[in-house]
C-alpha cells in the first residue's frame, strides 16, 4: 500500500509538472546545438518537461515576445536590446551562459588588401561589414579600434547580415568584415577573403566575453521555480554535451547529426572543421564583462539607461547546474582547446 501510494504520488507530481508547457526559442546557429541535444537525448523528457522549441531569426525579434511570456527561453545573442529590456524593468534576466570566449571571432580582410592593411590603425577610413548596431560584434569591434585610439566614427561601418559580408566582401563593397563561423570558413575556403585579427586575442580587456545566453522569463521563473530549475539543468545537459562535442569527443558525430538534421547547416563536413563557440559548462557568466558591455552600448548612445550588474544575472541556475552536475570533465584529454573547461 506504502509502496501503490508513492507512485501515486510520482504520477501526479509528473503529471502537474506537464500541466504548463514551455517553449524555447532559438536562434539556428552551432550553440543552439545544446538545446537540440536535450530534446533528442529526452533530458526535458527525463524532467517531467513539456518542451515545444521554436526557430526565431534573431534575438531581438523574441525580447518582447520573451516579456509577454509567449515564450518563457530565448537561446540566442546578447545584444543592446536585452540591456535596454532589463533596465526599463521589464521581466527578463540571463539564466545561463551559451556561447562566450573563446568566440573565434575573426576580422577578415578583402583578398587585395591582404598586403595593405598591416596594423588596426591601418583601418582607418575603410568600410567595414559589421553586424546590427546592437550586437556584440560592434562592441570587439570598437574595443580592438581603440587599441590603435580609433572609434568606430574613424571608420565607415556598414551593417550587414553574416550572409551579405561574403559578396560584399568580393565586390570591394567592403573592405573588412567581421565575420564569424561558418562565414570565416567559406570566404578563406572561397579565397574571397584572409582572417586576421581575433578581437578576443589582446584587444578586449574584459574576457570571457559572452555573445550567446539562455534568456528567461522572470516572472514566469518566479511562478514556477521547481520547472524552471528542472529546465535549467536539463539544458545544461545538453551544454556539456556540447562541450564534449566541441572538445571533439565520442559524440562528435552524434552532434553533427543533430545539427543536420534539424538544418543548422547542410554542409556536415563545414560543421565539423569549422571553430565552434565555447561556454562555461555550468552556465556562469563573466557579469563584469556584461557590464562592461552593456557600458559601451550606452556610452555610443545604442541604450538610453543601464541596470545594475546584479539584475542582469539570476546566477542561481548556473549554482544549480555546478551543484547538481558536478564538476566537468572533458573525456578527450588529448583536446587542447581552451573554453568549455
Amino acid at each position: 500500500m506504502r509502496l501503490f501510494f508513492s507512485l501515486c504520488v510520482l504520477m501526479a507530481l509528473a503529471a502537474s509538472a506537464r500541466a504548463e508547457p514551455i517553449t524555447i526559442a532559438i536562434v539556428p546557429s552551432v550553440p543552439a546545438a545544446s538545446t537540440l541535444i536535450a530534446e533528442e537525448k529526452g533530458y526535458f523528457r527525463d524532467a517531467g518537461l513539456d518542451v515545444k522549441i521554436e526557430r526565431i531569426d534573431s534575438t531581438g525579434k523574441a525580447v518582447a515576445f520573451l516579456a509577454a511570456n509567449h515564450v518563457q527561453v530565448v537561446q540566442g545573442g546578447i545584444n543592446a536590446g536585452i540591456f535596454n529590456a532589463i533596465a526599463q524593468g521589464l521581466p527578463i534576466v540571463l539564466a545561463l551562459d551559451g556561447g562566450s570566449t573563446p568566440l573565434y571571432h575573426r576580422i577578415l580582410l578583402r583578398r587585395a588588401l591582404a598586403d595593405q592593411i598591416k596594423t588596426v590603425a591601418d583601418l582607418k577610413g575603410r568600410r567595414i561589414g559589421l553586424s546590427s548596431p546592437g550586437s556584440t560584434s560592434i562592441y570587439e569591434m570598437a574595443m580592438t579600434l581603440a587599441r590603435a585610439h580609433l572609434t568606430l566614427h574613424d571608420v565607415d561601418v556598414k551593417n550587414l547580415s553574416f550572409a551579405q559580408m561574403l559578396p560584399a566582401l568580393k565586390n570591394g563593397a567592403i573592405d573588412t568584415a567581421l565575420a564569424v563561423a561558418p562565414f570565416t570558413a567559406r570566404a578563406v575556403e572561397r579565397d574571397i577573403a584572409v582572417p586576421w585579427l581575433d578581437p578576443e586575442e589582446g584587444y578586449i580587456a574584459t574576457l570571457p566575453l559572452t555573445s550567446v545566453a539562455y534568456i528567461v522569463n522572470a516572472d514566469w521563473a518566479a511562478r514556477n521555480p521547481e520547472p524552471a530549475r528542472r529546465l535549467m539543468l536539463a539544458l545544461a545537459r545538453g551544454s556539456r554535451d556540447y562541450c564534449q562535442a566541441y572538445h571533439h569527443g565520442p559524440n562528435r558525430g552524434e552532434m553533427l547529426d543533430v545539427l543536420v538534421k534539424n538544418r543548422i547547416g547542410g554542409d556536415r563536413a563545414l560543421l565539423d572543421r569549422m571553430d565552434w563557440q565555447a561556454r562555461n559548462p555550468d552556465g556562469r557568466f563573466n557579469v563584469a564583462s556584461l557590464a562592461d558591455l552593456q557600458a559601451f552600448f550606452k556610452r555610443e548612445g545604442i541604450i538610453a539607461r543601464t541596470a545594475p550588474p546584479k539584475r542582469l544575472v539570476d546566477p542561481r541556475y548556473a549554482a544549480a547546474v555546478a551543484q547538481q552536475l558536478g564538476p566537468f570533465e572533458v573525456i578527450n584529454k588529448a583536446s587542447t582547446l581552451q573554453g568549455c573547461r
